[in-house]
């Protein structure tokens, strides 16, 4: 996976007490936004790789993604108004828990958006952009924590010691640059096995 050097990376506390990481990735090369929306419309399932099936989920990132399930479809597929249920741990950290019901409130060829769910509220804007550039696409994310208001500071702030301490944050960097910049690695050759005939194949290097 690609190293957090390879992405422009940012943790901010903001004047009204909000927390906001952002990434500006290294392109991904062999990528396209279609391709992209069609990665979050196909998570769940499995692919062949060294001769066992693994769920894509985890081959996405080995080391961190435990589960991931479509808690809710909107009419017959993924889109807006569907519920992702998540389950990760940032880092491979214990500490770093991720277990989440997300809402999906906008997935198109222009970007993904989502808000996770969290003690009853949803504080959380998760926000990624595509853009198609020669060779690939440019991906650039945000996770927003926290309500945009002065008077909501106090809240912010619990908010971000309680579900977000920079430690964490941290963690989310990293975590979302490898598993990001890990995509061109497989996504491209999942794709075409899946457009085939036949069971789906991909062996990934190294």
């Amino acid at each position: 996976m690609k190293p957090l050097a390879s992405a422009q990376t940012r943790l901010e506390h903001l004047d009204d007490g909000r927390l906001r990481l952002s990434i500006v990735h290294d392109v991904l090369h062999g990528v396209t936004p279609s391709m992209l929306v069609w990665w979050f419309t196909h998570l769940e399932g499995v692919m062949e790789f060294e001769g066992a099936h693994h769920e894509r989920y985890r081959i996405w990132h080995p080391h961190d993604h435990v589960s991931l399930r479509y808690a809710k479809r909107s009419g017959a597929g993924i889109g807006p108004g569907s519920v992702f249920h998540i389950t990760e741990y940032l880092g491979r950290n214990p500490d770093h828990l991720v277990d989440v019901h997300t809402r999906v409130e906008r997935l198109d060829e222009g970007g993904f958006r989502h808000r996770p769910r969290v003690a009853g509220l949803s504080p959380v804007v998760m926000d990624y952009r595509f853009t198609r550039v020669p060779g690939g696409t440019l991906y650039e994310n945000s996770l927003v924590l926290g309500f945009a208001h002065r008077a909501a500071r106090p809240l912010n702030e619990r908010l971000r010691r309680r579900f977000i301490p920079d430690a964490k944050g941290h963690a989310w960097l990293l975590h979302n640059v490898e598993e990001v910049g890990n995509l061109e690695f497989f996504l491209p050759r999942l794709i075409e096995a899946e457009s085939g005939r036949g069971p789906t194949r991909v062996a990934l290097p190294g």
